[in-house]
């Protein structure tokens, strides 16, 4: 019970902090000194009340101290201390917590990072933050308080849902928030830059390295979220267009569009609105996946509130961000862009702008895909789902010349018109598509779409492994980024192309065979483990005279009384052998099913090469690309 009292008066203190932040922040704005330290000093102070009140939740946890109702309701005492201590984030107000923590700690860390940067700029851009941190403070103590305290206090709590007790899950939260935070960040920073008029190339050498970092955690949260769908769930895939998946690569996509916006605006101070806009996108992005999965409007397996009134706070707060933002943007912003004619027709940032056209294209599928169900229901009271099918039909044509410009732009320069070696370029597309066409030939596919869509892809991949050769690793960051994006698109397609499933019902002691393998269920062994009782089953898996021995798990727990199933899967360099278990209800038989997953290995190894990209870019100090 102390460490919950001692989080809840440090939560409480951290909101009172503001007030000094505020004051002095007004106090100094226009003394020409610089900047006053106790603003630095007092944001500390927050930082450090938020994170002892975070620390009283952990130990909250960590102690099953159940006269807490957030531990009471996430955790038990047979569960492991390491899924004690992450399910101090596997829940709505811990989470909240967590990220109201990452927002202390970004604006305390953008104050110790921008001492050169003007100081008015600095005092707005902690204003404006304030107001975001406040709105949380008063959302976690008003109606998603972690420190509720139940009297008289059990002795045994409900338990973590079995599905979050896993290890890629339990660092997916942190990663992902300080990707969703860091939008905050580039949110103050441009309202502020705005309202001063100091969109600049000084300023946009600065917020680049904040959307780098935001964008490389946000990228490695989803990798990590993709993966354990991929094992845990026992869809025997890496995405699903699922609601809450979606909300995460909406915020992804704005902020890679914003990554190259920010180098016309390093480069040429071009598409300043752009930025602006696209800065203000990602973080309304970023709350309204927050509105959606703690209102309980998603029907998916991510969402863990169900409580309409705090969505409503969220979404009223987010209304008026969104309201102010925007006010700012057109009562102040003006516009420094050089003579739209400086676009040339095949220069570099005419190249980026029709790709932030496309992207902005595919950003509006996925919002469409994710609210149009809800609105639905809203108006007609009918339920709908909108599947992969409509994403795939409506993203895959256009991804092809998306492709195709993302191949070419390295290749022209900036300001001038112009492009380097077009025969070299030319003889790659033909080389691209003839591959494709050997591929394609004997599949029993769609040949047009298919032989131009992996052509494309192939276009890009051969034309960044010559980049790497001919430019002598120059510009390393931008290419290991393409590079990493073109194995990410053949992986995926050929993923699709090549993926096989056979689901059976089989007793202990049966087979299944067909003309491409055999599956032999040896035997099911029972153990016991502190918080659940597992049933291991034992297959042997024949093909090609290839033998694997499988052994997926049902796991029965204690608290709550749930029942998972556990994948096994045998991963080698280009395929992966995905088996689940489930029980048939009254019946002595289960219900198996096995599948060939192709180049899996190479979708995690894809999106770590582009996340390398951005981390290399961002310790780069000649910038990101040249």
């Amino acid at each position: 019970m102390i460490y919950s009292s001692l989080g809840y008066y440090s939560l409480f203190l951290g909101l009172i902090t503001s007030v000094p932040i505020f004051f002095f922040s007004i106090k100094n704005f226009n003394n020409k000194a610089v900047l006053d330290y106790k603003i630095i000093t007092f944001s500390f102070i927050q930082l450090f009340l938020v994170f002892i009140s975070f620390l009283g939740l952990v130990f909250s946890f960590v102690y099953s101290d159940f006269s807490n109702e957030t531990v009471f309701n996430n955790s038990h005492t047979t569960k492991p201390l390491f899924y004690k201590i992450s399910g101090t984030w596997g829940n709505h107000e811990g989470s909240l917590l967590l990220w109201l923590m990452v927002l202390t700690l970004f604006i305390f860390l953008f104050l110790i990072k921008s001492k050169e940067l003007l100081k008015k700029y600095r005092i707005l851009t902690v204003l404006f933050q304030q107001i975001i941190i406040i709105g949380f403070f008063i959302f976690l103590l008003k109606s998603s308080n972690p420190f509720n305290y139940i009297f008289p206090a059990p002795s045994e709590g409900m338990g973590l849902n079995p599905i979050l007790q896993d290890p890629a899950l339990a660092i997916h939260p942190p990663i992902l928030y300080l990707g969703y935070v860091g939008s905050s960040v580039i949110f103050s920073s441009v309202l502020a830059a705005t309202t001063l008029n100091y969109i600049s190339k000084i300023w946009a050498i600065h917020i680049k390295s904040w959307i780098l970092i935001s964008w490389i955690f946000l990228t490695l949260g989803i990798l990590l979220g993709s993966i354990w769908a991929y094992y845990e769930l026992g869809w025997g895939g890496f995405w699903f267009w699922d609601p809450v998946e979606n909300v995460s690569l909406m915020p992804w996509l704005a902020l890679t569009t914003l990554l190259h916006c920010i180098l016309i605006l390093e480069k040429r101070s071009l598409l300043g609105s752009w930025v602006i806009i696209l800065s203000i996108a990602t973080f309304t992005l970023s709350m309204c996946g927050t509105f959606l999965v703690r209102s309980g409007i998603l029907n998916s397996v991510h969402t863990f509130a169900n409580d309409p009134e705090r969505g409503l706070y969220i979404l009223t707060f987010l209304s008026i961000l969104v309201f102010i933002s925007l006010f700012i943007f057109f009562v102040f912003y003006k516009s420094d862009d050089q003579n739209p004619n400086s676009f040339f027709l095949f220069g570099k940032e005419t190249s980026i702008l029709i790709n932030n056209w496309f992207m902005m294209y595919f950003l509006s599928v996925v919002l469409i895909g994710t609210v149009y169900p809800i609105f639905l229901e809203v108006i007609s009271s009918q339920k709908i789902s909108v599947g992969p099918p409509f994403y795939h039909k409506l993203i895959i044509p256009f991804l092809i010349p998306f492709l195709i410009f993302m191949a070419i732009g390295p290749q022209l320069k900036w300001i001038k018109a112009g492009l380097e070696k077009r025969f070299q370029l030319l003889i790659l597309f033909i080389i691209s598509m003839l591959i494709s066409f050997l591929i394609v030939k004997n599949l029993e596919i769609n040949f047009l779409v298919n032989t131009i869509l992996i052509g494309s892809a192939f276009y890009l991949f051969l034309i960044t492994i010559r980049d790497f050769f001919l430019k002598k690793f120059k510009n390393i960051q931008q290419n290991l980024a393409h590079f990493g994006f073109s194995i990410l698109i053949l992986s995926i397609l050929f993923n699709n192309i090549f993926s096989r499933e056979l689901i059976t019902n089989l007793k202990v002691g049966e087979s299944f065979k067909n003309d491409r393998f055999q599956i032999i269920f040896n035997d099911l062994k029972k153990s016991e483990e502190k918080n659940y009782i597992s049933f291991r089953g034992n297959f042997t898996i024949r093909e090609n005279g290839i033998e694997d021995e499988l052994k997926p798990e049902l796991r029965v727990y204690n608290q709550p009384n749930i029942i998972t199933s556990e994948a096994d899967i045998v991963t080698t360099l280009f395929t992966d052998k995905f088996i689940t278990m489930n029980t048939v209800q009254n019946e002595e038989y289960f219900n198996i099913r096995y599948q060939l997953k192709p180049f899996m290995l190479w979708i995690w190894i894809s999106v770590l090469l582009i996340s390398i990209g951005g981390l290399i870019s961002l310790f780069k100090k000649k910038g990101y690309d040249k």
